[in-house]
């Protein structure tokens, strides 16, 4: 490996303990000396160090959990079942890419089109679970993707018959046992909740295994705090739509993940913000104080057990239930100490501005907070807190009037049966009206438009809003032409007018790490990858003459020329770094992404990836933070923050916005309200935008009440530019006009369309997109001036992140 990667490896390695979570404990880990250990289970050998699709990572290598336990001096005693799982397991694939090829043929389609992201479920088998010595580990594994949504099935959400019986017997079996979760989302643990040690290792990048091996050890501890409610599948919402076809109704409104939970009544087997360690913590000296609008609360926390470890603080509001319907409690602060020594304390500070406790007032289309008392509770998790202040507000405050924009659903959102609280006996902090400023918005954007775009002709300023592409490329016309420059980029922006001053920027995907061919060469025509042009999880699904002629088009075959290698470094999944609860950690792993976008040219990275976890079984949930906002835009502004400390890389938040399934993802519509749309699903990237300034957004597949989000100016001009201040770049997600949208209710988007809503870019670009374009100009769709205002936004962008080059 080369120094870069090793330090990279090292800091994963670091990061990594920290994202995981412990969630049950009986004083049996760590241990204190590697020996003899029984492994068992599907992760095993089989480890998942993130997910499919644009989460994958072509890293130089990734370290399973049991060569991670041998390396740490282990011996594993249970390779015969270890060995007897592969047997079955290949069997079992082979089965299952059967299967969906002929499913694909049924429906007259492609497989690697109707069934990417496709998860195969853990088979049901029986092996003698052998395996010398006191202790044993049982790895449940669990692997999901771009293009496919979960299910509440056995094998997937639900833990097979196998798995229950194998997991409580080798609890019953061995003095030493730990449950690992090497999972990306929520598996219903309620049938092995006997269980004495769980661990959320998650997915955490390529050094996965050494993570767990060092927190067995204890050579490092888990500290991480769950940052999506865990329970049965039984006790979760069903209020709303999920996986529908064309529609997709999100009656539950603003409650989704623990408001759901605190406003039924309903206990969590393990709720959001939970998370055990190998020490114990004690919480003391709470004070409150309200300076102006602002408010802090501070409280000092001490290792009260024997071993090190971290804690964080959690501070909710419970708002007063006024006109306009509230959840229980909201996050309102969180704070984590740094690693304390048994006996050792720290003074944390939590805060926030009385602004962010505003509801969404549709009626008045404003931003509103309600007289009466707001009760601040301290704690460990939502459902592990103590009031330590109330906050008494003398009248109502508009805090922000806006426009009422995008759209209406055709449903009145869920409302829970209201319950009297009696407010606890702890001090009063009065806040006046007067001393919470209101904010105006100014929609009367003015757009500027640079010299060099006003030269340009109608057809070069078409180019400047699509992205690269080569006229006549056949099938790769609908996928995009990969990057010319850096190999296995996802794609450029124009690269014909370098000539008239415009430079061209390379993109990368991968939330969990940049996304490129680890071996490549380069000639005449530009860099080209060796190996599979597609990630693994997909080429499976392409029949034999599709693999030999995509490996043509992109430039395989025998390589010519020298061989160059870009590895790059696999990090922990989104979900995993939010459950570190630590903005310091995420901005590190940013970081980590920048060093590497410098070394191989990339500019923009396509994430973080922002999505709310709204339901457990969305396919794309390793990829985002949360079920909270809060959560979730203060770890992307961390790590969009991380990215841009070099002028010259660029990260891009996406997908904006309410990308919350991947069933039909190109042609589902989301019915949301203003209010839940405005509190839950565009308020994390509101935070990322005035936190971080990133220099792209990417909108989403899915249409928002009726129409592509790609197409909403209402979205992109009204309520992003002018309400969230944003300066940077828009862009579309992955599409094509070549796509079709046949069986569906509604239909693709259109380039035209997509310019003239203030969308910058239409992504990876094609022919039909330049052809949209220009008619659009002919017929008044879209207009010049229009294309000038975007041109000079991609312009400018591409101008300061290369200027240095």
């Amino acid at each position: 490996m080369n120094d870069y990667e090793r330090a990279h490896a090292m800091a994963v390695r670091q990061f990594g303990a920290e994202c995981a979570v412990l969630l049950r404990a009986d004083g049996s880990f760590p241990l204190k000396k590697p020996g003899e250990l029984a492994l068992f289970g599907g992760g095993a050998r089989r480890t998942v160090k993130g997910g499919t699709g644009s989460g994958e990572v072509n890293s130089r290598y990734s370290v399973t959990i049991e060569e991670g336990l041998e390396k740490a001096g282990f011996t594993i005693t249970s390779k015969t079942w270890l060995d007897g799982y592969d047997r079955i397991c290949d069997a079992a694939r082979r089965d299952f890419i059967r299967s969906l090829k002929q499913q694909a043929r049924a429906h007259h389609t492609l497989a690697i089109l109707e069934s990417m992201g496709a998860a195969m479920p853990e088979p049901e088998y029986h092996l003698p679970l052998n395996g010398k010595g006191d202790t044993a580990v049982y790895v449940l594994s669990r692997i999901s993707g771009e293009g496919s949504d979960r299910k509440a099935a056995p094998g997937d959400v639900l833990l097979t018959e196998t798995e229950k019986h194998d997991i409580l017997r080798l609890n019953e079996q061995y003095g030493n046992f730990l449950l690992v979760l090497n999972v990306g989302g929520v598996v219903d643990l309620s049938p092995v909740m006997e269980v004495g040690n769980i661990l959320l290792l998650s997915q955490l990048g390529a050094e996965t295994g050494n993570i767990l091996a060092d927190l067995i050890l204890g050579k490092s501890f888990p500290s991480g705090r769950l940052a999506t409610t865990w329970s049965a599948w039984a006790d979760y919402a069903d209020l709303g739509d999920f996986g529908g076809r064309d529609e997709t109704r999100y009656r539950e409104g603003v409650y989704v993940g623990y408001r759901y939970f605190d406003a039924v009544g309903k206990r969590a087997l393990f709720p959001f913000g939970y998370g055990l360690g190998y020490t114990s913590f004690a919480f003391s000296a709470h004070h409150a104080k309200a300076d102006g609008e602002t408010v802090t609360v501070s409280v000092n926390i001490q290792n009260t057990g024997a071993c090190r470890g971290k804690e964080t603080a959690q501070l909710y509001v419970s708002p007063p239930q006024g006109q306009i319907h509230k959840p229980l409690q909201t996050l309102a602060a969180f704070a984590k100490t740094g690693t304390l020594e048994p006996g050792e304390s720290e003074m944390l500070t939590l805060s926030f501005r009385m602004r962010e406790l505003a509801s969404y007032d549709e009626h008045r289309a404003a931003w509103v907070l309600e007289p009466g008392d707001y009760v601040l509770c301290l704690g460990k998790n939502s459902r592990d807190t103590e009031p330590v202040a109330i906050l008494r507000l003398d009248r109502e405050v508009i805090t922000r009037q806006c426009r009422n924009a995008l759209g209406k659903p055709d449903f009145s959102d869920w409302k829970p049966e209201q319950r009297a609280e009696a407010l606890p006996d702890v001090e009063i902090l009065h806040i006046t009206a007067d001393e919470i400023p209101t904010e105006s918005v100014n929609y009367d954007l003015h757009h500027e438009i640079d010299p060099l775009v006003r030269c340009l002709s109608d057809e070069e300023l078409c180019l400047v809003n699509i992205g690269a592409f080569t006229p006549g490329l056949g099938p790769l016309s609908v996928i995009g032409d990969a990057s010319k420059t850096v190999a296995g980029a996802a794609g450029e922006t124009v690269n014909r007018l370098k000539d008239k001053g415009i430079p061209a920027l390379v993109m990368a995907d991968g939330p969990a790490g940049l996304r490129l061919s680890r071996q490549y060469t380069v000639d005449e025509k530009g860099a080209h990858g060796l190996g599979q042009a597609l990630p693994e999880s997909m080429m499976e699904l392409l029949p034999g003459v599709a693999k030999w002629l995509l490996n043509r088009l992109t430039g395989g075959g025998k390589p010519k020329g020298e061989i160059r290698e870009q590895n790059c470094t696999a990090i922990p999944i989104g979900t995993a770094i939010a459950q570190s609860w630590n903005p310091t950690l995420a901005e590190a792993c940013g970081d980590l992404v920048r060093d590497e976008m410098e070394r191989f040219g990339v500019h923009l990275w396509l994430a973080p990836a922002l999505n709310l976890h709204r339901d457990i079984r969305c396919g794309r949930n390793f990829e985002y933070f949360s079920e909270d906002p809060l959560i979730t835009g203060k770890m992307a502004a961390a790590i969009v923050r991380g990215v841009q400390r070099h002028k010259g890389c660029g990260a891009t938040v996406k997908h904006f916005c309410a990308n919350n399934q991947e069933t039909n993802r190109y042609y589902s519509n989301s019915q949301i309200s203003e209010r839940a749309l405005r509190e839950l699903y565009l308020k994390g990237f509101e935070i990322a935008v005035r936190e971080s300034d990133p220099c792209a957004l990417m909108t989403s597949y899915n249409l928002l009440n009726g129409v592509h989000t790609s197409e909403r100016r209402d979205l992109l001009e009204q309520v992003l530019r002018a309400e969230f201040g944003y300066n940077g770049i828009v862009m579309t997600d992955w599409l094509s006009a070549s796509t079709s949208a046949r069986g569906c209710k509604y239909g693709s988007p259109r380039a035209d369309r997509i310019a003239a809503a203030g969308n910058d870019l239409t992504m990876p670009g094609c022919s039909a997109d330049l052809k949209a374009m220009l008619r659009g100009l002919r017929d008044g769709t879209l207009t010049r001036t229009q294309l000038e205002i975007n041109a000079t936004r991609i312009y400018r962008m591409a101008k300061g992140l290369t200027e240095h080059e």
